[in-house]
């Protein structure tokens, strides 16, 4: 018997946010989204003023995320994202908070 169920479109995106996002609760937002999303991969933050998150998972919920993101955390305020879609290596098993660079 044949299934008409086709496998997940599983993808991987890079986001780099831009703004006050650093002391506002970001990382952990990020963080609570891609869990409750079901997402694995990481976020961080890079130098002064931004953040720097991977994630890997069905397409539709990484543009999830990504909508969240844009959003922030209520102190936040994002100016700018950027972001790339790559392919998924599945290296990940959960999405954690790294230390930042």
């Amino acid at each position: 018997m044949e299934s008409n169920h086709r496998p997940p479109d599983l993808a991987r995106i890079h986001i780099w946010v831009t703004g006050r996002v650093q002391g506002v609760g970001f990382r952990a937002f990020v963080q609570q989204n891609a869990y409750a999303l079901g997402l694995s991969g990481w976020v961080r933050n890079v130098g002064y003023n931004q953040v720097e998150i991977v994630a890997e998972g069905e397409r539709h919920l990484l543009e999830r995320l990504l909508e969240a993101v844009r959003r922030g955390p209520r102190a936040s305020r994002v100016d700018e994202t950027r972001l790339e879609w790559e392919q998924p290596t599945g290296e990940f098993w959960r999405f954690e908070v790294r230390r930042s660079v």
